[in-house]
């Protein structure tokens, strides 16, 4: 049979159903156990498995990897302590992998759905081996620290659909039900043609894991990897993406010509914190003349701030306060919006309801669009030039290490603008 004709049959057949294995491409028949493998067993790996084995009545988690058994350990008792799915668990040791190369044999067991939750920095390397394994993917938010594994996720986002597979992005704002109808009033023209968004990620530091006389440079890079732009793209990559990715669904895909900005490094300036930045303010422009203002900072002591406000020409919106005003006096406010199901359970649910009935998801384009937003504001702000979407995607920019293995690496010196070159 081909690929095809087996999908339907499966679909059909109700004896088929019963019996069927869930293979490369197929959707999952009936009941069939849907089997999970965790990739990367940090605190969101920890979350996403969680997420996914309360998203279906028939899931199990069989596999985990992460580069290090001591954390992969955490994680697996930490799930385990979870009443409600601990009986989903079954993670044999010999079904636990660690290193570089764990993920190969994780993608070679018997698995149909794989969450991603690896730093960012390994994100494309582990999406294109599981799609091209024939599996179902979870893979978080960003896909990419390059401009290179940006077109290597665009690549795979195809592939994906091409073999009927689903992939499913960590973006999760895109599964707040809130968000979700702000936005459908903003596209139904309630506040007018959108000119402008001012987007803000304004928090406090973050963790660090310290360091050990026993680790190599490469383990106290990847076990602090937040603070290398080859694992976690810089914060504005890592974690401002979300709100690039907001804009980039408020403004229907449309993508910004442009960049230009300014960043640095202020506060966190010890040599324990890499060499990334600790702000960034940015402008991007579309070809329509709006505007897209963007400022982000990780610093202690500091007001926070987290929020996308949308200008119209006839209102404006507040994407996190879920509300909108018009210029003629009209408001609409979503509500109570600690009625609305977590976000984060939400993007696994319909990622497996997807599975089951065979309406796929596939948010890898614009998860890899939005990812590459955030990496021209990052390279706008560290060489001080006005950098184009075109040069972007034209970009060869690779920031991978030579090769994978706990011995040296260098720390790249910190991005200095009017001299570093993207």
């Amino acid at each position: 049979m081909s690929d095809t004709t087996r999908r339907t049959f499966l679909q059909t057949s109700a004896a088929a159903a019963a019996t069927a294995t869930l293979l490369p491409g197929a959707y999952a028949a009936g009941n069939d156990t849907l089997k999970v493998a965790l990739i990367g067993c940090g605190n969101r790996g920890t979350g996403a498995a969680k997420e996914a084995l309360r998203a279906d009545s028939n899931v199990k988690l069989v596999a985990m990897c992460d580069a290090f058994s001591d954390r992969l350990e955490e994680s697996l008792k930490n799930l385990n302590d979870i009443k409600d799915i601990a009986g989903k668990i079954d993670v044999p040791k010999d079904r636990r992998f660690d290193g570089f190369d764990g993920y190969k044999r994780v993608l070679e067991s018997d698995v149909d759905v794989v969450l991603l939750t690896t730093p960012p920095g390994f994100r494309p390397i582990h999406l294109a081996a599981a799609i091209n394994a024939g599996k179902h993917v979870f893979c978080e938010k960003p896909v990419a620290v390059d401009a290179s594994g940006v077109q290597s996720v665009l690549k795979t986002a195809k592939l994906a659909k091409e073999k009927n597979l689903s992939l499913c992005s960590g973006f999760c704002y895109r599964y707040d039900l809130a968000k979700r109808e702000t936005v459908n009033r903003i596209h139904g023209g309630m506040i007018g043609d959108v000119s402008a968004m001012h987007i803000t990620y304004l928090t406090g530091t973050l963790w660090h894991r310290g360091e050990d006389s026993k680790w190599t440079p490469m383990e106290y890079q990847m076990r602090n990897w937040y603070y290398y732009t080859w694992l976690s793209g810089d914060f504005i990559v890592e974690q401002h993406c979300h709100n690039f990715d907001k804009a980039n669904w408020v403004f229907r895909g449309e993508m910004p010509v442009s960049a230009l900005g300014v960043g640095g490094r202020q506060v966190r300036t010890h040599p324990k914190f890499g060499h990334i930045y600790d702000h960034f303010a940015v402008t991007l422009e579309y070809k329509s003349g709006a505007k897209l203002f963007s400022s982000c900072r990780q610093t202690d002591g500091c007001q926070g701030d987290v929020n996308d406000h949308v200008i119209g020409t006839k209102g404006s919106a507040q994407l996190m306060a879920h509300t909108i005003r018009t210029t003629d006096g009209k408001e609409w406010d979503f509500g109570d919006e600690k009625k609305v199901k977590s976000m984060y359970q939400v993007e696994h649910d319909e990622l497996f309801a997807g599975i089951r009935s065979g309406k796929l998801i596939n948010d890898g384009e614009s998860a890899a669009y939005s990812t590459l937003m955030a990496i021209m504001a990052r390279e706008a702000a560290y060489t001080g030039k006005r950098i184009t979407w075109k040069e972007m995607l034209a970009s060869k920019q690779n920031l991978a290490p030579k090769e994978y293995a706990w011995g040296p690496i260098a720390t790249p010196a910190v991005p200095m603008p009017g001299t570093y070159k993207m």
